[in-house]
């Protein structure tokens, strides 16, 4: 029996968690076959002209600027969920006096405390990408990280985002370093002694629901006055 075909439709759509999983290229899935079409053209093109100058810059750009095309909503799209576009409550004091926490949808967690999601130890990177609708369909857990931890020894997971750069530099999705500075130049108050982080690929109606309130009354219950939210 003949296999059948692979169709443009299915090539683009194997890079979200499919035969070609690559989440730097999952937003292909977004994109109708003309549009995937006109970004690999583009895409061939700019990778040719590097071979002459040695530049990728052009090429970063543009995959930038493809992902975000495909992820912003038509303006006229229903959209599932809704959020303010601004903060939740103003904030009561000057930065300089107050006292600043962070949060992130990162998946950070301390290297000797792994979560173990599922009860799997030591899950790797691809599992958990493996795991993505598993992991959509479960409560999220927020791990506490001491923000004097060093870099090794803090890890991350997530299976709804390429970790590769935020392995290497943590602040790239997890920017303790920068508010450490901050603190240091008087520009925060203070830097609440934990940070909290979370796997953000998780149940949104809980988050919403659940979650979200009890970690909110739980900054609150620590007197903190800011909280830094970092989505991911």
């Amino acid at each position: 029996m003949t296999e059948p075909q692979e169709t443009f439709e299915d090539f683009r759509r194997s890079f979200s968690y499919g035969s070609r999983s690559n989440l730097d290229f999952k937003f292909l899935k977004s994109l109708s076959d003309a549009e995937a079409g006109e970004f690999f053209e583009d895409l061939l093109a700019m990778l040719g002209d590097s071979y002459d100058h040695g530049r990728l810059e052009d090429v970063i750009d543009h995959v930038v600027d493809w992902q975000t095309r495909a992820y912003t909503p038509a303006i006229d799209a229903k959209r599932t969920w809704t959020y303010d576009t601004g903060p939740f409550t103003h904030p009561s004091m000057p930065l300089a006096g107050s006292r600043v926490a962070l949060l992130t949808s990162s998946g950070h967690f301390p290297t000797d405390n792994d979560p173990n999601p599922f009860g799997i130890e030591s899950m790797t990177q691809a599992e958990a990408e493996d795991r993505i609708s598993e992991f959509l369909k479960t409560k999220p857990e927020l791990t506490t990280i001491p923000v004097a931890a060093a870099a090794d020894e803090v890890s991350v997971r997530h299976g709804g985002y390429d970790v590769a750069s935020a392995a290497l530099d943590h602040n790239v999705t997890f920017p303790i370093d920068i508010l450490r500075d901050l603190e240091s130049e008087g520009f925060i108050g203070e830097l609440h002694p934990d940070a909290f982080s979370f796997v953000g690929a998780a149940a949104q109606r809980r988050i919403i629901k659940e979650s979200g309130p009890e970690w909110a009354q739980m900054l609150v219950d620590a007197e903190i006055d800011v909280v830094l939210l970092v989505p991911v």
